[in-house]
């Protein structure tokens, strides 16, 4: 039997969002008979509460901020020597990128995209050093993993990353957990419709523009009413536009959900407000489940997912007026607790999800949620990676 291949996963912390999520399934369904596990967690100091399984090994490094932990995260790789690294989060593979050639020779990196770099890039407030620094150091890595096309192109189109060096692989999600979930109680109270949207409260996810859409929904249907499952540096924000607006009984700061599909049962609808997005798993979770979506056209991903999909609903513009006008155009539309069948092939090869640039297009598998079927193009991505060398 040839050597396990040891892999570090790296990840600020397991508490949040979708990039969260996905490092915590691969700690947990990655092959323990061909990878050597090892989680880093760089701004925790405890990982007991997080429940990993058995045979992964973590180092919890306790940095208060990613920034602070390059002479930590530079010991443990030294000490765990692995094989290939995976880094998660944007501002974390900066760090582990530029940290790179101060690594044991032969060690691969994969970094993971989790956002549109020509939109993140464009929010009031990012400073002009965060696109320089994507264009000198994604260069670094032996391969950057996107979950769409869309956001493969534009890694292209804005850092002139060469399309081998992408790849498009599905995010793992939880289908059994969602569909069980689904014959769950409700936790919803009143009339409603229920509005369900998750995420990270920051300015990117657009939240502010739900809120300010909300009053204008509850024009034709007053006891709409809204959770938002999520926390964030805009939760203060949020609140107090909400007592502006006078919703303070409609709307419903629920903090973090885990998992965020115990909401399904109950919810009338999923609403997407992000102002810029990549491939959100709280989407790809809402479409396993099911529920009815309506989405401000955040990027090219998103649209090309939803605009083909039964009971998804697509605002013309990202703006709180074209949410409100969606939302109420879905909601008049919609059965009381409708939900819709929808299917995802699985015969997609990791070959068809490099991204290789033929004809113009990319070839990739963003379409494709089955969980088993998304560990195992991870799992093939890490093996041709090892079996590559460096790009």
């Amino acid at each position: 039997m040839p050597p396990k291949i040891r892999l570090l996963l790296i990840i600020p912390h397991l508490g949040g969002g979708g990039a969260e999520k996905v490092t915590s399934l691969l700690a947990h369904y990655l092959s323990r008979d061909r990878y050597e596990l090892h989680l880093t967690l760089v701004t925790e100091l405890d990982a007991q509460s997080h429940h990993l399984s058995a045979g992964v090994e973590v180092y919890p490094l306790g940095a208060r901020h990613v920034r602070h932990a390059a002479l930590r995260l530079l010991k443990l790789v030294w000490k765990v020597r692995p094989n290939v690294i995976l880094s998660g989060m944007a501002h974390l593979n900066f760090l582990v990128l530029m940290l790179g050639p101060l690594f044991p020779i032969g060690t691969r990196i994969l970094v993971r995209q989790n956002s549109t770099i020509s939109s993140s890039t464009a929010i009031p407030g990012r400073p002009r050093l965060t696109r320089l620094l994507y264009r000198l150091l994604y260069r670094r890595a032996d391969r950057v993993i996107c979950q769409s096309q869309a956001m493969a192109e534009d890694l292209c189109n804005e850092l002139g990353l060469r399309p081998d060096r992408i790849v498009v692989l599905p995010n793992p999600v939880d289908t059994d957990g969602i569909h069980l979930a689904a014959t769950a109680q409700s936790q919803w109270n009143g009339k409603g419709p229920h509005l369900l949207a998750v995420g990270r409260l920051s300015l990117e996810k657009g939240f502010d523009l739900l809120i300010e859409a909300l009053p204008i929904v509850r024009n034709r249907f007053p006891d709409a009413d809204l959770i938002l499952a999520g926390m964030g540096p805009e939760e203060d924000g949020l609140k107090a536009q909400c007592q502006t607006l006078g919703l303070e009984k409609a709307v419903l700061f629920a903090g973090h959900v885990d998992p965020p599909y115990a909401l399904f049962p109950g919810a009338s609808v999923f609403v997407l407000s992000s102002r810029q997005e990549g491939m959100p798993n709280a989407l790809i979770e809402a479409t396993v489940g099911g529920l009815p979506i309506v989405a401000l056209p955040c990027s090219g991903g998103v649209v090309d997912l939803l605009s083909p999909m039964p009971g998804a609903w697509l605002a013309a513009e990202v703006s709180a007026a074209a949410l409100a006008v969606t939302l109420t155009e879905a909601l008049q539309t919609l059965q009381t607790g409708e939900r819709f069948d929808r299917s995802y092939a699985t015969n997609v090869d990791l070959a068809e999800t490099t991204a290789a640039h033929r004809g113009g297009e990319f070839k990739g598998a963003d379409g494709q949620f089955q969980f088993a079927r998304a560990i195992e193009c991870y799992e093939a991505l890490i093996d041709q990676t090892c079996a590559a060398g460096p790009a």
